[in-house]
């Protein structure tokens, strides 16, 4: 079995997303009945699509982890908590004793939701399943228990559906996504933050008035106001604040251009790469639709993907670019903080990208969501810092020069990792237990008021009373 097992994670790690995905995406519009022709030109269209969002995501992570190493190197702060970045992140999971199991277990719990009726999501980002295992992996450090371990990932899977039928019809709605969710746990987590913060704001008098979004931005300032533009200008600031003393004002000048077009590159291209990825889902979400129809007649079946199909929209991006500043500020000021961010500081959009149905777009509740996310993240990634470091040694993941620890922002700053390892360090299998019963619960009432738990996320307009 253990051969087998590696075999199926040795030819994930080797094929990536790019490739893998098409692949799954076939295999499963065929059973879904789609004519094979159809299936194969939508895999590969998907498949080219998740190329292009990659390399243009690609473009702007280098660029704004270039703008970041540039801000925290101006500031000469030190901590002993070094971020190391998601791939690291990934590669100490599917390294770890969970992710060894993550890939059939993440399959069968997800079988035996759709089977149940608990989930109407078929999670085809086979990929991102180390998410699943590295907070499994964590628990196997802190109990130095497989079982603990395995046991962990599975709950995470199904709390990761849970989060994605939750969110479908906001997503689908103000991405113009239809037939997808996203059962990305990263992603996820901050929906209940946004809710509570979001209800806040609306209380607040003055604050609850500003609205902040690309089409506002648009009508005030026409051109200037524009998507393309917007990247520009944001672009240049950050490149000012990074690059001001990188060397003569010929070097200056030329890096802070470089940073303004890239972005502005990324505010054009990504849009267009998601209308491809649409292009390329819809025959499978047809097919999906019409196989569940013919067999349990009104059902919808969502085809979970990876958050990367958000992080397209204006408002996602925008917030994203001056969070990174903000977080870089927090490092210095919060009280007791270790953590020095580095290699993970552009993929803050994969943290805020979700909350942009709920607060319609607007950047300024985006930011401030964001801001306290992070804050919050902070003081999770020193609680977390030990396990995290002791997984990475277990999974023989070699340790940066001068880092007593290390962290991520994904998934070393999420507050749902921190509470599953509360719980089973505080009360062992009690914990297990509690995790499972809330989860259960969880899925329990939004089954009995699916309408209510989806306006609160965001679709408003698009609610109803039926269940799945």
């Amino acid at each position: 079995m253990d051969t087998i097992l590696t075999g199926l994670k040795a030819a994930v790690d080797a094929m990536g997303p790019t490739v893998l995905l098409p692949i799954v995406i076939f295999i499963i519009a065929l059973v879904l009945g789609a004519r094979p022709g159809r299936a194969f030109r939508a895999a590969v269209t998907i498949g080219v699509a998740f190329i292009g969002i990659n390399l243009v995501l690609g473009l702007m992570l280098t660029s704004i982890g270039d703008v970041a190493k540039a801000i925290v190197t101006n500031t000469g702060i030190h901590r002993d908590i070094v971020d190391v970045g998601w791939p690291s992140a990934a590669a100490i999971a599917f390294g770890s004793s969970v992710g060894l199991w993550v890939i059939p277990i993440a399959i069968a719990v997800n079988i035996a939701l759709l089977l149940t009726r608990l989930t109407r999501t078929l999670n085809v980002d086979v990929w991102n399943f180390w998410h699943f295992a590295f907070i499994g992996s964590l628990a196997v450090a802190a109990t130095n228990s497989l079982t603990y371990g395995l046991i962990v990932a599975a709950l995470m899977v199904a709390l990761c559906l849970l989060f994605a039928d939750w969110s479908a019809r906001a997503v689908q709605k103000f991405y113009g996504i239809p037939g997808i969710s996203v059962p990305h746990l990263a992603s996820a987590q901050i929906l209940p933050i946004a809710i509570v913060l979001n209800w806040i704001i609306d209380r607040i008098p003055g604050i609850n008035k500003i609205e902040l979004n690309t089409e506002t931005f648009e009508r005030r300032f026409g051109v200037f106001g524009e998507p393309v533009i917007l990247g520009l200008i944001i672009g240049l600031a950050l490149g000012i604040i990074a690059y001001y003393n990188a060397g003569d004002f010929g070097v200056v000048l030329t890096k802070v251009l470089q940073t303004g077009m890239t972005l502005a590159a990324v505010m054009l291209l990504l849009p267009r790469m998601v209308k491809i990825l649409m292009e390329g889902l819809l025959p499978v979400s047809d097919a999906a639709q019409e196989f569940v129809r013919k067999r349990t007649g009104d059902r919808e079946l969502l085809v979970g993907l990876d958050s990367a199909i958000l992080i397209g929209h204006p408002a996602a991006i925008s917030s994203s670019l001056i969070l990174v500043p903000i977080a870089i500020i927090l490092s210095i000021i919060l009280p007791g903080n270790r953590v020095i961010l580095f290699a993970d500081l552009a993929v803050i959009p994969f943290l805020v990208a979700m909350t942009a149905p709920l607060l319609k777009g607007n950047v300024f509740r985006m930011v401030i969501v964001g801001t306290v996310t992070l804050a919050v993240g902070f003081y999770v990634a020193n609680a977390l810092a030990p396990l995290f470091t002791a997984a990475a040694q277990a999974s023989g993941f070699q340790m940066p020069a001068n880092a007593v620890q290390i962290t991520s922002v994904v998934d070393g700053f999420l507050w749902i990792p921190y509470v599953v390892i509360a719980l089973i360090q505080n009360l062992g299998a009690v914990g297990l237990a509690v995790l499972a019963i809330v989860i259960a619960g969880a899925f329990w009432a939004y089954r009995r008021n699916t309408a209510a738990w989806e306006r609160a996320a965001g679709a408003d307009d698009l609610g109803t009373d039926e269940t799945v």
